[in-house]
């Protein structure tokens, strides 16, 4: 059986950030194709807006958090 090649972009960002990526992808593997070091990954290519969206949503609820935190 021959391998299979998927198609994938190239993400690098802050390890905080990979962080949250990380989790948005655990145990799923929906997301990342190969985990390459603590700042960088390769993410299907198809899976990247949804990806994004997903990881937005997760840093308006980090921020939400750590405000109400704050006011307390």
């Amino acid at each position: 059986m021959p391998p299979k090649a998927t198609r994938g972009v190239l993400v690098q960002c802050d390890e905080s950030i990979m962080a949250i990526i990380r989790k948005i992808d655990e145990g799923r593997n929906e997301f990342i194709i190969e985990d390459l070091d603590s700042g960088t990954c390769l993410v299907k290519e198809g899976k990247l807006a949804e990806l994004k969206r997903r990881l937005k949503e997760q840093l308006k609820e980090t921020v939400r958090e750590a405000e109400d935190s704050e006011s307390e």
